[in-house]
């Protein structure tokens, strides 16, 4: 079970979590802990918690309109856009089908891959009733073409921080692909990682985001760092200075 360390009660709280803000979108670097929309477990989600900062801030009465862009499953950290409009939400969805949202992840695996970098392409089918994706043969019913291309940052004596650059946006993509060559993500027993994180995250971060502003048409690269925690924290010196703002992978 994770357990949220957003004070609910007070949605001005989360202010640190907004990366960027404006009258069309807000962009937020979620916590490991929150959901992004509800689910079973009936935990407030991160969509609640902004529109009640929103009213709050601006005085918003009556219900608040907010678009979910993209999703990140609940242990992963990171960027995450929502939409104050319809006309940004309906033109950031036309970007999500086009495929022209950059979107660059971190990874933390104990397994270094066999090479520094490389693309993985493979197929994936997801079964519902596991809430898993599975790589299959072409041509399998159902399944669906997933790409990605990573490389190695740095290492520790024990892990390995990958920069992972994800061309479609399939279930659990990074998650699985990752493991299907040996380097399952840390934390994630789901995908053959042997033990889980004591909070129940996964140490995977959705780094960075990089699209044109749906209403000003202006290029957005937004960077967010990933959660303060000893690993993470760790890695992070050993990044080298080129690569510690931004991903170094061609745009």
């Amino acid at each position: 079970m994770i357990v949220s360390n957003t004070d609910l009660s007070d949605p001005r709280s989360f202010e640190s979590q907004i990366l960027f803000e404006d009258n069309h979108i807000l962009i937020i670097n979620k916590l490991p802990s929150q959901i992004i929309q509800g689910d079973k477990t009936g935990d407030v989600p991160l969509s609640e918690i902004t529109k009640e900062y929103i009213k709050v801030r601006y005085c918003k009465p009556g219900e608040v309109f907010l678009g979910v862009v993209h999703r990140l499953d609940r242990p992963v950290s990171g960027v995450t856009i929502f939409a104050r409009t319809s006309k940004a939400l309906s033109r950031l969805n036309e970007m999500l089908k086009l495929r022209t949202i950059r979107k660059v992840y971190w990874a933390v695996v104990k397994n270094r891959p066999t090479h520094a970098e490389d693309t993985i392409v493979s197929y994936l089918k997801r079964v519902e009733s596991q809430n898993k994706s599975y790589v299959v043969k072409e041509g399998t019913e159902g399944c669906q073409q997933a790409e990605l291309a990573y490389r190695v940052l740095c290492s520790s004596d024990t892990y390995h921080l990958l920069e992972v650059d994800l061309f479609t946006g399939r279930h659990h993509q990074i998650r699985v692909q990752l493991s299907s060559i040996g380097s399952p993500i840390k934390g994630d027993v789901k995908y053959g990682f042997p033990r889980p994180n004591p909070d129940g995250s996964i140490h995977l971060h959705a780094r960075l985001i990089e699209f044109i502003h749906p209403v000003k048409k202006e290029k957005m690269t937004i960077c967010a760092d990933p959660p303060d925690e000893k690993l993470w924290n760790l890695l992070l010196k050993s990044i080298p200075e080129k690569d510690r703002n931004l991903s170094t992978f061609d745009c």
